[in-house]
């Protein structure tokens, strides 16, 4: 069976075609974001952060980029076409409709929202000013072989998508803000991470929405830190007939190379794909593998190197040309309302942390 891939991505737009800014640094996520659009022809050219330290190292990093003595003069800013923010996840959605109404587009990190209540008031944004809420789902728009895996799909390597399976195991580290382990500011282990692995069951099963069937949350070794949920689970029905399945949790033991051996299962009529985005620990590979088995044989594939990350650059089109090509608006939402609605319909399994004791 022979595939075929798409070309790299280029540079969309000429230099100072398209300027945008960055608010709210307090992720490390911002990087990424910035770096490409800065990859897809973007130009950065103001930074505010409530850190002004932590602001004037990030503009140093990127030339022609200066600090902004406040949110306001961002949005005051003509030239300023989007605004790329990682802030603290409980402030982001406010921050976007702020940006809205200022007359710009907002791509945020996710999870880019945080509970009903603000999703309400960003789909209301959205259809008051006509302006793009663009979200962040890294470990899919920033993994090539996740966007490898969706190519396979496309080409019809597995048939009929029917299930995802998304596992994204985290290490706690040190040095996190308080703000990581209080829930309404980062809002739930299954909002915070599981809103990559709620994105990629839409992606990959082509649903626009679906019911959460269960889902469970609970401390289970970090009694010292009682805001924390270091486990998370969901299985959810599409609205296509197909399933989803996602584990997230931040029990990435220390002998791991990589902060979290993420993976994903796609099961198809035809065969199935495993993602090893990371790092596979059978090989010498390194990350971004992609396992598939079909009707035709068994395959390996390398993806690193061969996708880059079109979605970047679609987003800077979308911006100029009023346009839905990097990922729709009802899809972004959707992923975000997935995740709200399994944290909140969560089971909580209070105590476990004190009953079960810390994990080492």
């Amino acid at each position: 069976m022979t595939f075929t891939f798409d070309p790299l991505p280029t540079p969309v737009v000429d230099p100072g075609e398209f300027v945008f800014a960055a608010v709210g640094l307090d992720h490390g996520h911002i990087f990424g974001m910035v770096e490409g659009l800065i990859g897809a022809g973007g130009t950065l050219s103001l930074v505010h952060d409530s850190d002004p330290e932590r602001a004037a190292a990030f503009a140093a990093r990127y030339p022609g980029a200066r600090v902004a003595a406040s949110e306001q003069e961002v949005l005051e800013d003509r030239d300023v076409r989007l605004v790329a923010s990682a802030a603290i996840a409980g402030d982001r959605a406010p921050l976007g409709v702020r940006v809205l109404d200022a007359g710009k587009d907002f791509f945020s990190d996710k999870p880019a929202i945080t509970s009903s209540a603000q999703l309400a008031a960003a789909r209301a944004a959205v259809e008051r000013t006509g302006g793009i809420f663009a979200v962040y789902y890294g470990e899919r728009l920033q993994s090539e072989a996740a966007l490898l895996a969706g190519q396979l799909i496309d080409q019809g390597a597995i048939g009929r998508v029917l299930q995802v399976a998304s596992f994204g195991p985290h290490r706690v580290g040190t040095g996190r803000p308080d703000w990581f382990f209080e829930p309404d500011r980062y809002g739930g282990i299954l909002c915070d991470i599981g809103s990559h692995n709620f994105e990629q069951m839409l992606q990959f099963t082509g649903a626009t929405g679906g019911e959460i069937v269960s889902a469970t949350v609970a401390n289970y070794a970090h009694p010292e830190t009682p805001g924390l949920q270091d486990f998370g689970d969901a299985h959810v029905v599409l609205d296509n007939g197909t399933t989803g399945y996602v584990r997230v949790d931040w029990f990435t033991p220390d002998g791991l190379g990589m902060w979290g051996d993420g993976r994903t299962l796609i099961l198809g009529a035809d065969g199935y794909i495993e993602l090893r985005k990371y790092i596979d620990i059978t090989t010498d590979n390194g990350g971004d593998q992609v396992l598939l088995v079909n009707q035709d044989g068994q395959y390996r594939f390398d993806a690193a190197g061969k996708t880059g990350f079109p979605y970047f650059g679609r987003l800077i089109r979308d911006c100029l040309d009023r346009t839905e090509t990097a990922m729709t608006q009802e899809h972004a939402f959707m992923a975000a309302e997935l995740s709200i609605r399994a944290q909140e319909q969560a089971r909580v399994l209070a105590g476990m942390a004190t009953a079960v004791g810390p994990v080492r």
